[in-house]
């Protein structure tokens, strides 16, 4: 089967968005299928204003409807809405085609936030009202959407999205992310506390920076805000951006992994926290409250402190860590939900 992704979020770009699908594609090719991702890199574009390492693609109709039509594709998902993704979603209304959409990002609250930070909370609260009409309005056309979790969907039914959802959850990578030892954060004290994700304000990474606890602080990735809190927290530990095997090394070199956003929509890295064997202490929001759902696990609260005092004294190993995410999320069960309905 010819499976077509279209993306705006897509390589050379490192986060969730984009391990998500490289993931599912190795796996749906992995089975003899067909994948090509039309992302933003073969248009002209623009970085995001404020956010140069997304780029969005100008005016991009006309070359993608050569792009889809010289591929011809049996079925199409469209994965966010972005330029690309409206102009896709417009192809295949126009067309009466079936497609499916993803639900990844919480960017009415991402651009509230940024928006709040510059004109104000009255300013924001509107921008955010507007952002939730808007990605209800993309959504709504979509034969189904994928969630990746129940308070997902309990969200976007509040904001009043009326389609069919499919739940999508994540996988790990287990010849990667597997408990082990490593020396690689010996010379900080512990308890050695890690982030992995994107720097930017909407991750709320200030929260875990700010915390007054004993050990170490660890952040790796990279973002528009990098630079700002390397000044900022001159006794963090800030790695830069670490892929595959070298993003696992860190993981099984720290004690803790800590999640201070309050606005992902799952958090592909707990689950590969996990399968590492560390415990995990987040908020208790979408994502954290819907993987940390056993006390061996890790910790949620409303105080991100007490999460981490609370995941600190977790109960049981690594290893019984490790092998429950190896029993609950596996990328090909999520590449089987995606393709059959895809296909559908």
């Amino acid at each position: 089967m010819k499976i077509l992704i279209v993306s705006d979020a897509w390589e050379p770009q490192v986060n969730g968005v984009v391990r998500t699908y490289q993931n599912i594609i190795r796996e749906l090719e992995a089975e003899g299928h067909t994948v090509k991702v039309i992302g933003p890199d073969q248009f002209i574009s623009i970085p995001t204003p404020g956010y140069k390492e997304i780029e969005l693609a100008l005016f991009p109709y006309r070359k993608l409807v050569r792009l889809i039509e010289g591929f011809n594709p049996d079925c199409i998902h469209i994965s966010v809405e972005g330029p690309l993704g409206w102009a896709a979603r417009k192809y295949c209304k126009r067309r009466g085609i079936g497609f499916t959409t993803s639900y990844h990002t919480m960017f009415p609250d991402y651009l509230a936030k940024r928006v709040k930070k510059i004109l104000g909370r009255r300013v924001a609260w509107f921008v955010r009202k507007m952002a939730i009409a808007h990605v209800r309005r993309f959504h709504r056309p979509a034969k189904a959407t994928f969630v990746a979790t129940p308070s997902l969907e309990e969200q976007l039914r509040l904001w009043r999205f009326k389609g069919t959802m499919v739940r999508l959850v994540r996988g790990v990578d287990h010849d990667v992310f597997y408990p082990g030892k490593s020396d690689l954060l010996d010379r900080l004290e512990g308890p050695r506390m890690l982030y992995v994700g994107r720097v930017a304000i909407e991750k709320n990474i200030e929260a875990f920076l700010d915390m007054d606890v004993a050990g170490s602080k660890v952040v790796v990735g990279g973002g528009p805000s990098l630079e700002a809190l390397r000044k900022k927290y001159p006794d963090v530990h800030f790695a830069g951006v670490k892929t595959g095997h070298d993003l696992a090394e860190y993981y099984r070199a720290s004690d803790l992994f800590v999640f201070p956003s309050r606005t992902d929509t799952f958090g592909i890295v707990l689950i590969e926290a996990l399968a590492c064997g560390l415990p995990v202490a987040g908020y208790d929001v979408t994502g954290p409250k819907d993987i940390i759902t056993e006390a061996m696990l890790g910790a949620t609260d409303s105080q991100l402190s007490a999460a981490v005092q609370q995941a600190l004294a977790a109960p049981g190993t690594s290893e019984d860590r490790a092998g429950y995410i190896k029993k609950t999320y596996s990328w090909k069960e999520v590449a089987r939900v995606f393709l059959e309905t895809t296909s559908g």
